[in-house]
């Protein structure tokens, strides 16, 4: 056999470098481009965010510098703990409807043998629906002079509500409509997750004699307790973020709904009208729905 010198050796390894970046060259192209737009569209923004809450900026003169006086301002501002309470209302109030009750309407659904795809199209239909369109739709469903909900009320002779008017309705007709709006998609992956359950083991629980509570509790739950609990970290982040629907119904300026994002509104573009102000509520959000999300995660990783 021939034996290679150390220059040849050196030559071929170079040789072999070569060709790899060749051909994993197009592959990096394709990486640098996305990269490239994540840092555009994400990375840069989030950086900007935190630079203009450390600052007086309304985009018409230019901005100062004005370091922590935009979160002393936060926290001088009552609003600030009403929207902050508004929201953690709504979220509680959004997770008792949209975690719990598409759970059982895929648990239904996955029991149904036939027309089961006309009834998955019915409950995903609402998703569909561009959101503005879908609290528009339910505007009009709440109108207090001919909507349709007081109208079945005056048909059946009970009184009338003021849905989103009234203090004491106000924060549960905006659930209801995120509700259903939102209702279908987790819906949809509840069921993916039950038709992915092996049917050996609800046959086993039947031969022991379990009992439909049973085999819910025993079987479905614990096989499906990976995906439950990744929809309850979306939903929480998702319902924290909460704008349109509150925006919509009820506006800026009213204290049962205001919301973390409403107030962000009213910061940049009509009260305030300091991009800065409504920086830093963006940010005091980011970093709560942050550390929330990294101690659910723990707490969540050490159960298993």
């Amino acid at each position: 056999m021939a034996v290679l010198t150390a220059a040849e050796v050196r030559e071929s390894r170079t040789a072999r470098l070569r060709r790899k970046i060749q051909d994993n060259l197009l592959a990096y192209a394709f990486m640098a481009a996305g990269l490239l737009c994540f840092a555009f569209f994400s990375w840069y923004p989030l950086v900007r965010g935190v630079i203009l809450s450390f600052q007086q900026n309304n985009f018409v003169v230019p901005p100062y510098w004005v370091g922590l006086e935009n979160y002393r301002a936060l926290f001088d501002d009552p609003l600030f703990y009403t929207a902050w309470k508004n929201t953690l209302l709504f979220t509680g109030l959004a997770l008792v409807f949209g975690f719990v009750l598409p759970f059982f309407i895929a648990v239904l659904l996955n029991e149904f043998r036939h027309f089961s795809g006309f009834f998955r199209i019915l409950v995903y239909l609402p998703v569909m629906l561009p959101p503005i369109v879908a609290v528009l739709l339910w505007r009009y469903f709440y109108d207090p002079g001919n909507g349709l909900f007081n109208s079945l009320l005056r048909s059946v002779g009970l009184p009338e509500s003021q849905w989103t008017q009234s203090s004491s309705t106000a924060m549960i007709s905006l659930v209801l409509v995120s509700t259903w709006a939102n209702l279908g998609g987790a819906t949809l992956m509840y069921l993916a997750a039950l038709q992915g359950i092996q049917g050996e083991l609800y046959e086993a629980a039947e031969l022991d004699g379990a009992s439909v509570w049973q085999r819910l509790r025993h079987v479905t739950l614990p096989q499906m307790r990976f995906i439950m609990l990744v929809l309850l970290l979306l939903q929480i982040i998702a319902t924290m973020q909460v704008f349109i629907e509150p925006f919509a119904l009820t506006g800026t300026s009213n204290p049962d709904t205001i919301t973390v994002l409403v107030l962000v509104y009213r910061y940049a573009f009509t009260v305030n009208q300091d991009f800065g102000l409504a920086a830093a509520m963006s940010m005091l959000l980011f970093v709560v729905l942050g550390a929330f999300s990294a101690l659910y995660l723990r707490l969540t990783r050490t159960a298993d």
